[in-house]
């Protein structure tokens, strides 16, 4: 007997609304139905396990086929099955009636449509409509003494219900392939979807004579059924190219809700650039998506993975997540599993943890940046290390340069580096002082400098090239001028003259004679505005990065040079001042082109001089 009806709506054209609101990405369907057929197969096996079902549960897989001849994908499962009266619940009156609702509310609003939760509706199996002119479901029930049921619906509201003869228990869901979805046809297409969405589904399922997916992923187990091995094996699998990881996390945990899964540290050299999109969200072990930026915290982005929860909201398309309590307690969780993590592995193997820190360092810094609980925790175990190699936690430096770096004004000073290379007489002069200095060269470091001043009493950063080195941690003692007042402003002359640059302050300055002639340094504030507008201040730290550089050129009084700039007469003691100058720039490497040129003469002829 056949039955034929309308499904009782108010909205005519509903497939094609459907469509426009609910999938961007038509491939989404194979993974809809597919999902619906491992549903139906777990709950057969959960009858069975719980004696409701005593019949032979059999070989428990999913089918999909394809007929390009024939124009159609075939998607088959023996799970629960549904009689001919079931179908009418589930697939006209509730599924429909979603449908139904989804469109009378949001057909005029697409913003809203995109925040709804797709159990909602309901509207899973309606995504065959995105690929399909028409579809058919053959289906038997589980139940003894119960008869196959067809359906068919051609996207309209009209459908057409009969019993029909089938063999075996379960549902065959076969999409007649639209004109404008050709490419559907195509095995290595859905292949891909498959590949891409159904690879960890807890049932086998079955293309082209292959199973491809694996069952029971790894971060469905224990950690105590696991090996290293298994963890680096799975890594490559999700990332066939990569280096192998640093370490791990597993997480785990049912209770305010479920969450499992594993959390990878890729080696990440210091850069801006780096990959994010790298973990991946499944719910019940179906692919939903790789952006997962509510669900992580911002600075753990540049992690590689996997997360599993069905307590994550989805949008009606699964594409969007949305940010309430359950994504707002995970995001928490999964910072202090890595806080912990992190915390561990320095305790247990601190060498090891210096040895990687190269690598995570940028991961602990990001982090200490952007939320403040992670800045609590890590503070005990955020590594800085000095010229020499050595590494210190926070506290372990601020001991080990208190005695000898605190100034006048009882404000301990770290002095630091971005390029010991470049800055390498200043490091050497504050280390001739029996200063210590820290390396500070990676990209958030002028970050992390300014969020180190805030948390750190009286403690104050400066780079080695900031000031001279007597003033870049005063003293009470100071150092006597050998110069008269009139000859200081005589010298002070020279050198403007000299230089004859208005971005170059001339001042002079008693020095030990042991310093350099000539230091030319750039203010410390002046510099970090200029650093941290480099690496995305943002805000008001663009006009600090247009602004013309500004240095200082402290002439060192007490220097022999000093003298022999007085004492020189006519054009000479001009020139001597400008070779002084010159090699200052040389330091920084700042002299270039005609400058040098002129320079390497000049340097010539003084050579000549008997």
């Amino acid at each position: 007997m056949q039955e034929k009806g309308s499904i009782s709506i108010h909205t005519e054209n509903i497939f094609p609304i459907i469509k426009k609101f609910l999938y961007s990405d038509h491939e989404i369907f194979l993974r809809e139905l597919v999902s619906n057929a491992v549903d139906a197969t777990q709950k057969l096996k959960s009858l069975g396990q719980l004696g409701e079902f005593k019949g032979e549960l059999g070989e428990l897989k999913v089918k999909v086929s394809v007929d390009k001849e024939a124009r159609t994908i075939t998607i088959s499962d023996r799970g629960l099955g549904m009689t001919a009266e079931e179908i009418k619940k589930y697939i006209n009156q509730i599924a429909f009636s979603g449908a139904t609702e989804f469109v009378e509310k949001y057909k005029e609003k697409d913003a809203a449509a995109k925040d709804q939760i797709i159990g909602q509706f309901g509207l899973g199996f309606y995504s065959a409509f995105m690929v399909a002119k028409e579809v058919e479901i053959f289906s038997k029930s589980y139940k003894d003494d119960t008869e196959g049921a067809h359906w068919v619906c051609d996207g309209s509201t009209e459908f057409s219900l009969e019993t029909t003869e089938k063999a075996d228990r379960g549902t065959d869901v076969v999409l007649h392939v639209a004109e404008d979805s050709d490419e559907f046809l195509e095995a290595a297409r859905l292949k891909g979807i498959l590949n891409k969405y159904c690879k960890f589904l807890p049932v086998e399922i079955e293309f082209e004579g292959e199973v491809i997916n694996q069952t029971a992923p790894i971060w469905t187990k224990q950690p105590s059924e696991l090996t290293d091995e298994d963890y680096t094996k799975f890594y490559q699998e999700l990332y066939p190219f990569s280096e192998p990881p640093l370490f791990w996390i597993h997480l785990n945990v049912d209770y305010p809700f479920n969450l499992t899964g594993i959390l990878y540290f890729p080696k990440v050299k210091d850069e801006l650039q780096f990959q994010r999109n790298k973990i991946q969200l499944y719910s019940r072990q179906v692919f939903i998506t790789d952006e997962v930026k509510d669900v992580v915290p911002e600075f753990l982005m540049l992690l590689h993975g996997v997360i599993d929860s069905p307590d994550i909201p989805l949008n009606v398309s699964r594409s969007f997540l949305q940010a309430d309590s359950n994504v707002r307690k995970i995001n928490t969780y999964i910072t202090k599993k890595v806080g912990d993590k992190l915390a561990e592995l320095y305790r247990k193997d601190r060498a090891g943890f210096e040895e990687k820190w190269s690598d995570i360092g940028l991961f602990v810094k990001y982090g200490m940046l952007s939320d403040e609980k992670f800045y609590d925790k890590a503070k005990d175990f955020a590594l800085v290390q000095n010229t020499a190699g050595k590494y210190f936690t926070l506290s372990e430096y601020q001991e080990f340069i208190q005695a000898n770096q605190k100034g006048k004004n009882e404000q301990t000073v770290v002095l630091y580096t971005t390029d010991p290379e470049a800055q390498h007489a200043y490091v050497q002069a504050a280390t001739e002082r029996g200063y210590d200095v820290l390396k500070l060269d990676a990209v958030l470091d002028p970050h992390f400098i300014g969020q180190l001043e805030q948390k750190l009493e009286k403690t104050t950063f400066k780079r080695v090239d900031a000031d001279t080195v007597s003033k870049l941690i005063e003293k009470e003692e100071t150092t006597e001028s050998v110069l008269s007042d009139d000859d200081k402003t005589k010298l002070q002359d020279v050198f403007k003259q000299a230089i004859s640059n208005e971005s170059m302050h001339v001042q002079v300055e008693a020095l030990s004679p042991q310093d350099a002639p000539v230091i030319i340094t750039l203010p410390e504030f002046m510099r970090r505005m200029k650093d941290m507008q480099r690496v995305g201040g943002g805000g008001g730290m663009q006009m600090f990065g247009s602004l013309p550089d500004s240095y200082t050129v402290s002439v060192n009084a007490n220097h022999p040079v000093a003298q022999r700039v007085l004492q020189a007469e006519g054009e000479a003691g001009s020139k001597l001042a400008r070779q002084a100058f010159d090699l200052a720039l040389l330091a920084l490497g700042m002299l270039k082109g005609e400058a040098l040129t002129a320079f390497v003469k000049r340097s010539a002829d003084l050579l000549a001089v008997e």
